[in-house]
């Protein structure tokens, strides 16, 4: 109700403004779920990870890990706080979020814009103890000279601190990062980057891009498989744009997330899902704006999926929602827990 009262003025402001206040308001308490247990068919297993639901938080929107807590208290069966870079750094010149209000959609160019590895890890270090699965999003500064060290340095800092780690090498708005897809650049980064894990258990997870040919999947799919890494995020942004696009910003630049993102990270999705062969945990991410599109991407081949835009659009009632709406469908359609349903229409 109080969302309801505050969306149009959120909404009239600079989108980075808006998203500032609402961190502020987080950090201070001023925004509160109706917290109860979840749901037991709910209980989703994440490869390692053991999650009260599968509604998971995506990197962008705590960047700098400061209201984790705040947003499992919500709902949330997991959330991720990044990207974190080893220095802070400015990001790209702003205006750099653009809403895409007829499309449900939002387009960023902020280039990890942050307050670097040891502020974030401070902050993770902070809440030890705290019930909760909480993740973290590194990636590598605009002007490393080697990036894959800086990865290292983000999972050496945080493997003791985070639940799990993600590797996030597709983001449109860090130039040449998404080179690091490509077949024999993966295969170095995830060594070192397992190699820089230590003793550690935090299992670690690969974010990639929507925007592949038909040889990135499968080189993905085969290092993947090959490397010994926990699970893949799929996906990112897109730097794609949909003919059907209405809005005036449709045009900008930057990395596209929302609704017209659902169908092609979908699509990706089940697609990796299949050349895995269901061996590799999948966070979807993507579109996702309801219960119906999380039990979509779950059935496609998801364990567990994350949302951001959604938020902007509906605010923070719609986790609560979506999981009482998740679990009538998994009991209608005969399943007892989510990871029963996972990669369903590949049956």
């Amino acid at each position: 109700m109080l969302y309801t009262l505050i969306r149009p003025f959120l909404m009239a402001m600079d989108a980075e403004d808006a998203h500032g206040l609402t961190i502020k308001a987080l950090k201070k308490g001023w925004i509160k779920g109706q917290m109860s247990e979840d749901d037991p068919i709910l209980r989703t297993r994440l490869g390692p990870l053991d999650l009260p639901n599968p509604i998971g938080l995506a990197a962008g929107f705590d960047k700098n890990a400061e209201v984790m807590d705040a947003m499992l208290g919500l709902g949330f069966g997991f959330v991720e706080a990044g990207t974190i870079t080893p220095k802070a750094q400015a990001g790209n010149p702003r205006p750099r979020i653009f809403r895409l209000k007829e499309d449900k959609a939002v387009i960023n160019r902020l280039g990890f814009n942050n307050g670097g590895l040891e502020i974030a890890a401070l902050r993770m270090a902070a809440r030890a103890g705290n019930p909760g699965s909480v993740g973290a999003n590194v990636g590598a500064n605009k002007d490393a000279e080697d990036r894959v060290a800086d990865y290292e340095a983000g999972i050496r800092r945080l493997a003791s601190l985070a639940t799990y780690l993600t590797i996030n090498i597709s983001s449109p708005n860090t130039p040449g990062l998404r080179a690091l897809q490509s077949r024999s650049a993966l295969e170095d980064l995830l060594r070192r980057s397992i190699a820089a894990r230590g003793e550690n258990t935090a299992p670690i997870f690969l974010k990639i891009a929507p925007d592949l040919t038909e040889e990135d999947r499968g080189d993905i799919a085969d290092v993947a498989l090959n490397s010994g890494i926990d699970g893949l995020i799929i996906s990112n942004t897109t730097i794609d744009r949909p003919g059907h696009l209405k809005s005036v910003n449709a045009k900008e630049t930057g990395g596209l997330s929302g609704a017209p993102l659902m169908g092609p990270s979908t699509e990706v999705l089940a697609d990796i899902y299949k050349r895995t062969t269901g061996q590799l945990p999948i966070i979807g991410v993507g579109g996702v704006a309801s219960a119906a599109d999380a039990y979509t991407k779950i059935r496609a081949g998801a364990s567990a999926v994350q949302l951001y835009t959604a938020l902007i659009y509906q605010g923070p009632g719609l986790v609560q929602k979506m999981k009482k709406d998740l679990a009538s469908f998994l009991r209608r359609d005969g399943f007892s827990t989510v990871n029963e349903a996972v990669g369903a229409d590949h049956l």
